[in-house]
C-alpha cells in the first residue's frame, strides 16, 4: 500500500487541490508523514483557502510529533471550516498533546459531535490534564446516564476513578448500567476484561459468576473464567478450564495458555506449544514466552533470539540534554494522579497520560531530540536483517514512537516484570534517583532484563543495569523487563516504545 501511496504523491498535480488532497491524505494514512510534508506545505501556500489541505498538513505534523505545527495547521483549517466537527476535534486533540489547555476546545468539539464517544474521551483527558479530574468523571457519568451501553466510556470513567483513589467504587458506572440492563453481554465482558487487566482476579471471578446468572451459559465467560484462574495460579482449575475450551484458535488465548504452562512448570510443553504458533503470530505476541521456555529447557535457539549483546544498548546522553534538574521539575508537574493506573505495571508510583514526546515544552523537545539520535545509533549497530527474528525482521526506517510517558516511583516502588507487545524497541531513561537508595547487594532500583518473575519462574536476569541520571537503556520490546524495589525516595524516569518500522 505504501508503494501506491508514493505513486500518488509522485503523480499529484500541484495546481489541482483535489489531486493534492487525495495523494497526501493517502500518504498520511499509510504513515508517509515526511514524504507528504513538502507537497503539503507548498499546497498550503497555493491553496491557502482550502481547509482540507490544512487539515492533512496538521495530520502530517501530528504523525511527526510536531504538535505545535500541527496545532497551527488545524487552527487554520478550523478558521476556514468552523462547522467541521472532525477539524474541531483534531484541533482540540493536538492542542492537548502539545501540553496546552484544551478543555474549552473539546467542549466545543463535543457540542458539534455530541454522539462521538472519542471526542468525549478526549474531553475527559483534557480536563484531567488541567487537574479537573472530578469534572471529567462527572461529565462521563452524565454521558453514561444517557448512553449506558457506551463501553469505552465506562472503561475511561473506571480508570479515572481508580487513579483518584476510589478503589472498589471505581466500577460504579458499570454497576448502574448492569442493574438496569443485566442482559448486556458487552458490558459484562468489558467489565471483566478491565478487572483482568488490573489483575483483580478474585473480583473478576465474582463478576463472571454474576454474568452467568444473568446471561446463562456463554463460551466467552468460560474463556474469561479460565484466564482468571490461570493468572491467579490455580493450576488444576486452569488445566480443567483449558481442556473444556477445546482447541485454541486465537493467538491471544494461545498466549494465555503458554503463560499457564510456564507457571505450571511444564517448560518443554510450553516450548513445543509456542513453536507451533511462530508462523501464525505476526505481532510476535508469543515471543516472550518462547524465550523463557527456551531458556528453561536449555535450547540453543535462545541465543539467536535474545543472546546477542548488541540487542541491548546502554547510552549516557545526559550531556546532550542539558539540565536534568529542569527536566525533572517539568516532569513532576505532569504527574497528576494519586496512584498508579489500573492496567499498568507500575507499583507504588504514578504514570503520565498522553504521548509525552508530543509536548511542546523545551525540556521535552530537547529530550526527544537526544533520544532519537541515540535510537538511530543503536539501530545502526544492530545485527543484520533476519526475516524470522522479532527485532531484526523489521526494515530500518525513520524513528517513530508508539508511546512515550514518565513514571515516578516512590518508597518501595517498582515495575512488575512485563513486556511491551505494541513496541519494537523499549526503553528506560533515568532523570532523577534517590540518594543512597539505589544499589546494594539486592541491586535496589536496578533494571532487570529477562527476569519473568510474574510467571513464578526462578530465572535469573540475563542482565542487571544500574540506573544513573542521564542514562538511556534500549532493549527489544519482546524482552522481559522490570525493576527491583528500593527503600525510599523518588525514582523519576521516562520510557517509550519505538514503533516497529514497516515498508
Amino acid at each position: 500500500m505504501k508503494t501506491q501511496a508514493r505513486a500518488l504523491l509522485a503523480a499529484l498535480a500541484p495546481a489541482d487541490a483535489n489531486s493534492v488532497f487525495r495523494a497526501t491524505a493517502t500518504a498520511v494514512k499509510h504513515g508517509l508523514y515526511d514524504e507528504a510534508l513538502a507537497p503539503l506545505e507548498s499546497a498550503a501556500k497555493r491553496h491557502s483557502r482550502d481547509a482540507r489541505i490544512w487539515q492533512i498538513l496538521g495530520l502530517a505534523h501530528r504523525g511527526r510529533e510536531d504538535s505545535v505545527a500541527a496545532r497551527d495547521a488545524f487552527a487554520k483549517a478550523a478558521q476556514l471550516a468552523p462547522g467541521d466537527p472532525l477539524i474541531a476535534h483534531s484541533l482540540a486533540r493536538v492542542t492537548m498533546e502539545a501540553g496546552f489547555p484544551a478543555a474549552d476546545l473539546f467542549a466545543r468539539a463535543v457540542a458539534m459531535a455530541p454522539d462521538d464517544g472519542a471526542v468525549r474521551q478526549g474531553y475527559a483527558a483534557a480536563l484531567f490534564a488541567e487537574s479537573r479530574m472530578d469534572e471529567a468523571i462527572a461529565m462521563l457519568d452524565a454521558a453514561l446516564a444517557r448512553s449506558p451501553a457506551w463501553t469505552a466510556g465506562h472503561e475511561t470513567a473506571t480508570r479515572l476513578r481508580w487513579m483518584r483513589g476510589d478503589g472498589n467504587g471505581s466500577t460504579v458506572t458499570y454497576e448502574r448500567a448492569l442493574a438496569a440492563e443485566p442482559g448486556r453481554q458487552d458490558l459484562w465482558q468489558s467489565l471483566i476484561s478491565l478487572l483482568l487487566q488490573g489483575e483483580r482476579f478474585d473480583e473478576a471471578l465474582t463478576v463472571i459468576a454474576r454474568a452467568r446468572a444473568a446471561l446463562g451459559p456463554q463460551p466467552i465467560l468460560d474463556g474469561l473464567d479460565t484466564v482468571c484462574v490461570a493468572e491467579r495460579g490455580d493450576i488444576e482449575a486452569a488445566d480443567r478450564g483449558f481442556a473444556r475450551l477445546g482447541p485454541i484458535r486465537h493467538v491471544s488465548m494461545a498466549v494465555r495458555y503458554a503463560r499457564h504452562l510456564l507457571r505450571a512448570g511444564r517448560a518443554l510443553e510450553a516450548a513445543a506449544f509456542a513453536e507451533r504458533w511462530i508462523d501464525a503470530d505476526p505481532d510476535f505476541l508469543m515471543t516472550p514466552y518462547l524465550a523463557v521456555a527456551w531458556r528453561l529447557t536449555g535450547d540453543a535457539r535462545w541465543q539467536w533470539l535474545e543472546g546477542d549483546p548488541r540487542l541491548i544498548g546502554v547510552y549516557d546522553i545526559g550531556a546532550r540534554i542539558g539540565a536534568l534538574d529542569a527536566l525533572a521539575a517539568r516532569l513532576r508537574t505532569l504527574h497528576l494522579a494519586t496512584r498508579q493506573p489500573l492496567d499498568q505495571t507500575v507499583r507504588g508510583g504514578t504514570q503520565t497520560d498522553g504521548p509525552l514526546f508530543a509536548r511542546a515544552e523545551p525540556e521535552i523537545r530537547a529530550l526527544r531530540e537526544a533520544i532519537v539520535e541515540a535510537v538511530e545509533a543503536h539501530v545502526a549497530q544492530l545485527p543484520a536483517h533476519d526475516p524470522r527474528h522479532p527485532l531484526l525482521a523489521a526494515p530500518r526506517g525513520p524513528v517513530r514512537f508508539a508511546g512515550s510517558w514518565s513514571v515516578r516511583l516512590s518508597d518501595a516502588g517498582f515495575h512488575v516484570n512485563h513486556v511491551h507487545p505494541a513496541g519494537w524497541l523499549s526503553s528506560a531513561f533515568y532523570v532523577a534517583l534517590p540518594d543512597g537508595a539505589i544499589g546494594g547487594d539486592r541491586h535496589d532500583g536496578w533494571l532487570t532484563l529477562g527476569e519473568a518473575t510474574e510467571l513464578g519462574l526462578d530465572l535469573p536476569p540475563i542482565r542487571l543495569i544500574e540506573p544513573k541520571p542521564g542514562r538511556l537503556v534500549l532493549f527489544p520490546s519482546t524482552m522481559w523487563h522490570g525493576t527491583r524495589p528500593f527503600a525510599a525516595g523518588e525514582r523519576l524516569t521516562v520510557a517509550f516504545d519505538v514503533a516497529r518500522p514497516n515498508d
